[in-house]
């Protein structure tokens, strides 16, 4: 199996998720976003420095922006220096999923946890992982 890595790209934080093997899926720590170039470049460096060979970015479909939302992410991936595969995966309602899993456990800060748990539904979604 590939290793893999989830995007969930939002303007202020990327959330990241890893999966060595498939079976398994975890969070990593987010990117903070200052501008796309030094977010693509960090998102770069993760890829090459865990051996990525799938990615998976995570895109809202249905609603009024889902076209300029998937511009925008296109654009954002293009902009990586990645040689594997790229997917798209369904976004959609996993913010509020893993808002929902930590519910209890820690304050809601806004320093990336809750992006990469949504990374990580995202992957897991696509890897078809209960």
């Amino acid at each position: 199996m590939q290793k893999s890595m989830a995007l969930d790209l939002g303007l202020k934080r990327i959330g990241i998720a890893y999966s060595p093997e498939g079976a398994t899926v975890l969070p990593l720590q987010a990117v903070i976003r200052k501008n796309r170039n030094q977010a693509a470049k960090e998102v770069s460096s993760l890829l090459k420095e865990w051996g990525i060979e799938l990615l998976v970015v995570g895109i809202p479909l249905g609603g009024s922006s889902e076209a300029e939302m998937r511009r925008r992410i296109e654009h954002f991936t293009n902009l990586l220096e990645f040689e594997g595969d790229v997917v798209y995966q369904d976004e959609s309602g996993t913010s509020k999923e893993a808002e929902e899993l930590i519910k209890g456990e820690m304050r809601h800060v806004k320093d990336g946890r809750i992006d990469s748990i949504a990374a990580m539904l995202i992957l897991k979604r696509y890897l078809k992982i209960v």
